[in-house]
Parts: C-alpha cells; structure tokens; sequence
C-alpha cells in the first residue's frame, strides 16, 4: 500500500504536537518557519532540497 503525504503537512503535525503536548510556544514555531523562508532563498538552498528528497527516498525505501 502507498501512502502519500506533503512534507509541509508532516511537518505541521509535529509542529502542532511540539506547541501542545512539548509546551513549545508558539511563537518560537512561527521563528522557526520564517527562518525555513529565509533558507529557501539562500545558496544552501538547492543542498537542502537534495538531502530531504534523498532522506525521503531512504524512509520510503524505493531507489530510481
């Protein structure tokens, strides 16, 4: 059986977790997600989507 799921919503799951049951607040969340945009237009960019896409590859255990 496949099952596929968006990272953004996996992430958002332990993101809501962390803020209800870790007593992380919410505003160090919201830190944490504008630093991701801040990385998204940085020259570490392209590194990062190839390692979640190759960490995503070895959870799934399929290799093309």
């Amino acid at each position: 059986m496949t099952l596929n799921l968006p990272l953004v919503g996996v992430l958002g799951f332990f993101a809501w977790a962390a803020v209800k049951y870790l007593g992380v607040r919410t505003w160090i969340v919201v830190l944490v997600a504008l630093f991701g945009f801040w990385l998204s237009h940085t020259f570490l960019a392209p590194a990062i989507e190839s390692g979640t896409r190759t960490g995503v590859t070895v959870i799934n255990g399929s290799h093309t």
